[in-house]
């Protein structure tokens, strides 16, 4: 593992920015979109709330118990995986560290160490139910991620479907109306509604938006065959860059309100459609009533 950690790290570290089909340099993991085997988890396997952590692990990127694992060997594979920069890959592992009390240089964990409540993992996520109503939070649920998907309005050069920053936007808000009805024990603060539009971001960032390869990963924790980052800068992603070219965006976009007045307008619509289908209905059974009564 860390021979190969070592490799996946150096080689992007040494790449220039690339189209691409080039981003991941041969020789590191990855490359040519070849990863390694995909295993799903198993009984006793440990898995969290985050998609993209998950799949490293089911990939053998990670642990594939997903225990036991170094701060510092975290950082190093997301890297690796998704091209985020240095900086950022260093500063997620030391919040998540501080997060759980541990040590960042001598402390490991598990995956599911990482779901600690209001810690990183937060209410009104994009791909998981709140833990107050689903406590096993490396559940995955379906029909919310199929709708998550169903949002997308933009297409790529193909006509492929891609998320854009309004669906995000859009959709967060959703999630966030929804979930302080649902959730008596709901919470939302400033630095988790970040966490929530960092998280949309990285679908916009890392994945392009694509509904193809977010699909893959959000239902079935798998990187795509031949998938790599759509990161293609030589250091990664980096955390400024991130909050101007996406996570700001999707924050300021969330509109909870203008969200429950249109759902209430189409609730509306709903009510008039069906009265409107019931009068015509009726005019129908009345004409048919008053024919037979002419005929006889």
């Amino acid at each position: 593992m860390a021979a190969l950690k070592k490799a996946a790290f150096m080689a992007k570290v040494m790449a220039l920015d690339a189209g691409q089909g080039s981003v991941t340099p041969h020789g590191s993991l990855g490359a040519d979109g070849k990863w390694p085997e995909f295993v799903p988890a198993k009984e006793g396997d440990s898995r969290c709330s985050c998609p993209a952590l998950n799949a490293m692990a089911n990939h053998g990127i990670l642990p594939h118990d997903g225990k036991d694992i170094s701060f510092i060997e975290m950082g190093d594979l997301i890297r690796a995986t998704y091209n985020f920069s240095p900086s950022f890959c260093l500063f997620v592992p030391k919040y998540a560290a501080n997060m759980l009390n541990k040590d960042y240089h001598n402390d490991r964990f598990d995956l599911k160490d990482l779901d600690l409540h209001n810690g990183i993992e937060h209410d009104a996520s994009l791909c998981r139910v709140d833990s107050a109503l689903e406590p096993d939070q490396s559940k995955i649920p379906v029909e919310m991620i199929k709708a998550l998907l169903a949002e997308a309005t933009g297409k790529d050069a193909d006509g492929k479907p891609l998320l854009t920053i309004e669906d995000l936007s859009r959709f967060s808000a959703r999630r966030r109306v929804e979930a302080r009805e649902t959730n008596p024990d709901f919470t939302l603060e400033k630095i988790h509604k970040s966490f929530g539009s960092s998280n949309a971001s990285t679908l916009l960032t890392v994945f392009g938006g694509r509904v193809e390869d977010i699909e893959t990963v959000l239902l079935e924790e798998r990187l795509p065959d031949g998938w790599e980052s759509r990161v293609l800068e030589r250091y990664g992603l980096t955390i400024i860059t991130f909050n101007l070219k996406a996570v700001n965006k999707v924050e300021k976009g969330i509109d909870e309100a203008k969200f429950i007045a249109e759902r209430e307008d189409k609730k509306n619509l709903k009510i008039l459609d069906e009265l409107e289908d019931e009068g015509v209905e009726g005019q129908s059974e009345e004409g048919a009533s008053s024919a037979q009564h002419a005929a006889n």
